[in-house]
């Protein structure tokens, strides 16, 4: 597999779950993205999903990096 595809899919996919894990999150602590306005509630809860996406994309990219030093 072309080096670059994989690394772009694992980028995607760790995203998406960790974002995906935010959203679930911020619905159990009361955060409502997607309620009309800017309140502290959407603000937090789109912080909260932001960072959680951000959280899984670093979690991949070591996850990739302890994979290349296991090949090595």
């Amino acid at each position: 597999m072309n080096a670059l595809w994989f690394e772009g899919l694992t980028d995607a996919a760790g995203f998406l779950v960790g974002a995906l894990l935010g959203f679930w999150l911020s619905g159990l602590l009361g955060l409502d993205i997607f309620a009309p306005g800017y309140s502290n509630r959407t603000i937090g809860g789109i912080m909260l999903v932001g960072l959680c996406g951000g959280l899984g994309l670093q979690g991949v990219r070591g996850w990739r990096r302890a994979r290349a030093a296991k090949k090595d």
